[in-house]
C-alpha cells in the first residue's frame, strides 16, 4: 500500500471513531443534545470516507446524515425509537469502517521467502506536550536574542579596555618601574576580554545549532505537510464528479506546505466541504459551457500556500459561480433579509455572498448527495472563526468561483519581538526578524533624500533605507527616531531586498497568542492581529512581509535603484547582469534560458506577462532587461510592455519582444510602445538575440 494511502486510512481510522463517540455521547444527553454538532459530526463522517475512497461507510454515513439533518430541522424529535435508529446507524458505520480494515485472506506459503513491507508506526501525542515544547523552544529563541546583546557588550567593554591601554601608553613616562604592574594587568584585561568575547560567539553559535534542532525536532512533531491530510482530496474530487455525471479536471496545488497538524486537521472537514461545493455549484450542461467558450470539463482547482505566518488555501471552480437572485431569495426566506421592493436597487454582490455562510442558506435546485440543505459553508465558517482565520466567497470573471480560507500556520502561541513605536507597543513574530540593529546616529546616510544606513549582510556592505516604523503605519512623513544619540532598529528581509524599521525601543521577546483584530481604522494588509498584554492596551501584531512590500509599494522608484539591495555572493562579479524570460511555453522557456546562461547572463523566468509583472514591482530582483514572447494569457507582451514603460520605476528596463507572427503591423506596434527589440521566432537565430541583448547591456 501506497504510504500516503496507508497514512490516509490511519487518520480516518482515529477520526472516524472520534466522531463515533461524540454522536454517541450527544444521544446520551437526550433533550439536551446539540443536534447541530451531531449533524456536523455525520456530515464530516460522510466526507472522511469519501476521501478515503471507502464507499460503504460513505453510504451509511449519507443515511445517518440525512436522519441527523431530520433532528436539526425539527421534523423528527429525538425519541426512543429515533435513538435506536441512530445507534443501529453508527454501529453500521462502524461495521463497515471495521470491514475496511480486515486484514485480506492468507495467501498459500510459497517458496521464495515474503519480502517485509516496513511497518508505519502512528501515536497518539499529547497537545498540551507539544505546546510545552513550542513554548520552550521559543524561550530558547528569546535566550538566543539576549545572548546576541551580551556579544555586543563584551564587544564594547573590550574595545574600551583596549582604548585605555593606548592612553595608559601615551602618558607613561619616567615612572615606568611603578607602573609596569598596571600595565601588566591592562594587558592581562584585555587578553581576558578578548578570550572570553571568542568563548561566548562559539557558546552561542553551539547554542544557535541547538536552537536549530530543537525547531526542527518540534517541527517534525508540530507540523505537516499539507499531503497528510488533504493528499486524497483530488481523488475525492474526482469520484464525486464521477458519481454525479460531470466531467472535471481537478487540480491541485502546494500539497508540500507544511503548517501546524492541528490546524490541517481542523481544516479538513471545511476544505472538503468547499471542494464538495465546488462540483455540486460548478456542474452546468454541456450545452451551457460550449456556448460560453469554456473546455468541455469543469475545472477545480486547489492552492495549497504559505506566507506571513498563515496558512492559505485556494479554491476555485469555472462553473457558472454564485446565483446571486437565489441567493437574495434564500436569505430573504431565512430573514436574513428584508423582500426587496419593487424597483429598489439591487443589493451589491459582497453583501449577498456574505450570506452563503449563514446556516441553511442555500442555492441548490434540490437535496442530494453533494449539496442542498445549506449546511456545508456554514460549517466551513464555523470551523474557521475558531481558527481565528478568513473566508471569503468572490464570483470569478468572466465566469465562477473562488473561496479564499486564511488562517495562522501555528495554532500555538507565537515568539514575538516587542517594540516601542510612539508610546505604544507593536510586535514582529521573532523568526521574521533578520537583525536587530542599535547604530550611532552619526553613521546613517542620505541616499536622495531619504535616511539609509551601512550595515553587513552575508559578507557585504548593504545601503539599507532606514524607515520610521510609525510612518510605514500611519502614511504620515516622520522623523528617524534618536534616543541618546541612537537609533534602534529591526532589520526585515524580503527575498534579498532589506529595510530597517527604526523605532523608539526594543523592549522584549516573549511568546505570546495572536488574536483577531476587527477594526475599520486601521490597514489591514499590515497587521496580522493583536496580542494582549497585561494591563495594557492590545499590542498590534504586524506582519514582516507586508511592511516591506508597502516600502517598496510606497518607494519603488527608490528602490530601483538597488538601495537596500543585496546581491548573491555568486553575483559578486559586478559584470553578471540578470535577464527575465516571459513565455507560457514551457520548451520556450528552457531553450532560452540554457542560452542565455551559457553565455554568463543570470536568468530568471515568468510563464505570462502579469507573473513577469508581479516580479518586476516586488524589488526582489534588480533585473537588466526583459525579453518576452507576446502571445500570453493573462497579461500578453505588449500589454506587459505597455506597463513597464509607463511606470518610472521600470521604465529604462529593456524589453525585447519575440513572437511566432512576423506581422508588421505587430512589429511596429511594439517598436511604439517602446520595445527595444523584436525578435520573430520562425526564424529565430540564437545569435540574432545575443547580439541584441548585447548592444543593450
Amino acid at each position: 500500500m501506497p504510504d500516503i494511502r496507508r497514512q490516509l486510512l490511519a487518520a480516518f481510522d482515529l477520526e472516524h471513531r472520534e466522531h463515533l463517540q461524540a454522536i454517541r455521547q450527544a444521544i446520551a444527553a437526550g433533550g439536551e443534545a446539540d443536534t447541530r454538532e451531531i449533524f456536523r459530526r455525520a456530515h464530516s463522517l460522510k466526507g472522511a470516507a469519501r476521501a478515503v475512497d471507502l464507499p460503504a461507510v460513505e453510504e451509511q454515513a449519507h443515511a445517518l446524515e440525512s436522519l441527523c439533518a431530520e433532528l436539526m430541522d425539527g421534523s423528527r424529535s429525538l425519541d426512543a425509537d429515533t435513538v435506536r435508529t441512530l445507534e443501529g446507524l453508527l454501529d453500521a458505520v462502524e461495521d463497515a469502517a471495521g470491514a475496511a480494515y480486515a486484514p485480506p485472506a492468507p495467501k498459500p506459503a510459497a517458496t521464495a521467502a515474503p519480502v517485509a513491507e516496513e511497518a508505519v508506526e502512528y501515536v497518539r501525542i499529547d497537545v498540551e506536550a507539544v505546546s510545552g515544547l513550542s513554548r520552550a523552544m521559543q524561550t530558547l529563541a528569546g535566550d538566543v536574542l539576549d545572548h546576541g546583546a551580551i556579544d555586543e557588550d563584551l564587544r564594547r567593554l573590550a574595545a574600551d579596555a583596549r582604548k585605555l591601554e593606548r592612553r595608559w601608553r601615551d602618558v607613561r613616562g619616567g615612572v615606568a618601574a611603578r607602573t609596569r604592574d598596571v600595565e601588566q594587568g591592562l594587558k592581562d584585561l584585555s587578553r581576558a576580554l578578548n578570550e572570553l568575547s571568542v568563548r561566548r560567539v562559539r557558546a552561542g553559535w553551539a547554542l544557535d545549532q541547538g536552537l536549530s534542532d530543537l525547531r526542527g525536532r518540534v517541527e517534525e512533531i508540530s507540523q505537516a505537510p499539507a499531503e497528510t491530510v488533504f493528499g486524497g482530496f483530488a481523488t475525492m474530487v474526482r469520484d464525486i464528479a464521477r458519481d454525479a455525471d460531470v466531467l472535471v479536471d481537478v487540480r491541485v496545488t502546494g500539497l508540500d506546505t507544511r503548517a501546524d497538524r492541528r490546524v490541517l486537521q481542523a481544516l479538513k472537514d471545511p476544505v472538503m466541504h468547499l471542494l464538495r461545493n465546488a462540483v455540486s455549484h460548478g456542474r452546468e450542461a454541456p450545452q451551457a459551457r460550449a456556448a460560453a467558450g469554456k473546455p468541455e470539463r469543469l475545472t477545480v482547482a486547489m492552492t495549497v500556500s504559505a506566507a506571513s505566518g498563515r496558512l492559505r488555501i485556494d479554491i476555485a471552480d469555472d462553473g457558472p459561480g454564485p446565483d446571486l437572485a437565489r441567493l437574495e431569495a434564500a436569505a430573504v426566506e431565512k430573514g436574513l433579509m428584508s423582500p426587496r421592493p419593487e424597483g429598489a436597487p439591487a443589493p451589491t454582490p459582497e453583501e449577498l455572498l456574505a450570506h452563503a455562510f449563514a446556516p441553511g442558506v442555500s442555492t441548490a435546485q434540490g437535496v442530494d448527495k453533494l449539496a442542498g440543505r445549506g449546511m456545508g459553508l456554514s460549517v466551513v465558517a464555523e470551523a474557521v472563526r475558531k481558527l481565528r482565520g478568513e473566508l471569503r466567497l468572490t464570483a470569478g470573471r468572466p465566469w465562477g468561483a473562488r473561496v479564499a480560507l486564511s488562517t495562522p500556520l501555528s495554532a500555538a502561541r507565537q515568539s514575538l519581538l516587542f517594540v516601542d513605536i510612539q508610546g505604544r507597543q507593536a510586535a514582529l513574530p521573532s523568526l521574521g526578524v533578520r537583525r536587530l540593529l542599535r547604530l550611532d546616529a552619526t553613521q546613517l546616510e542620505t541616499v536622495e533624500g531619504h535616511p539609509a544606513a551601512r550595515i553587513a549582510i552575508d559578507g557585504d556592505d548593504v545601503i539599507v533605507p532606514m524607515v520610521p516604523l510609525s510612518a510605514l503605519l500611519s502614511g504620515v512623513a516622520a522623523e528617524v527616531p534618536v534616543h541618546a544619540g541612537a537609533v534602534s532598529a529591526v532589520l526585515l528581509s524580503h527575498g534579498r531586498r532589506h529595510v530597517a524599521l527604526a523605532v523608539d525601543a526594543l523592549c522584549d521577546v516573549r511568546s505570546a497568542l495572536v488574536e483577531d483584530l476587527d477594526a475599520d481604522d486601521l490597514d489591514a494588509d499590515l497587521i496580522a492581529g493583536a496580542v494582549q498584554l497585561d494591563d495594557q492596551a492590545p499590542a498590534l501584531a504586524l506582519d514582516p512581509d507586508a511592511l516591506v512590500r508597502r516600502w517598496l509599494r510606497d518607494q519603488r522608484q527608490l528602490a530601483a535603484s538597488g538601495l537596500g539591495f543585496a546581491e548573491e555572493a555568486e553575483d559578486a562579479d559586478e559584470t553578471t547582469r540578470t535577464i527575465l524570460v516571459v513565455d507560457d511555453s514551457i520548451t520556450t522557456r528552457t531553450l532560452e534560458k540554457s542560452i542565455l546562461e551559457a553565455q554568463g547572463y543570470r536568468v530568471l523566468l515568468a510563464v505570462d506577462g502579469l507573473d513577469a509583472l508581479n516580479l518586476l514591482r516586488s524589488g526582489q530582483a534588480m533585473i537588466d532587461l526583459v525579453v518576452a514572447d507576446i502571445e500570453m494569457p493573462r497579461m500578453d507582451g505588449f500589454s506587459l510592455l505597455q506597463a513597464v514603460k509607463a511606470d518610472a520605476a521600470l521604465a529604462a528596463t529593456p524589453v525585447i519582444l519575440m513572437t511566432s507572427r512576423a506581422d508588421a503591423a505587430d512589429v511596429r506596434r511594439g517598436l511604439d510602445l517602446g520595445a527595444e527589440a523584436y525578435i520573430t521566432k520562425q526564424k529565430f537565430d540564437q545569435r540574432e538575440l545575443l547580439a541584441a541583448i548585447g548592444q543593450l547591456l
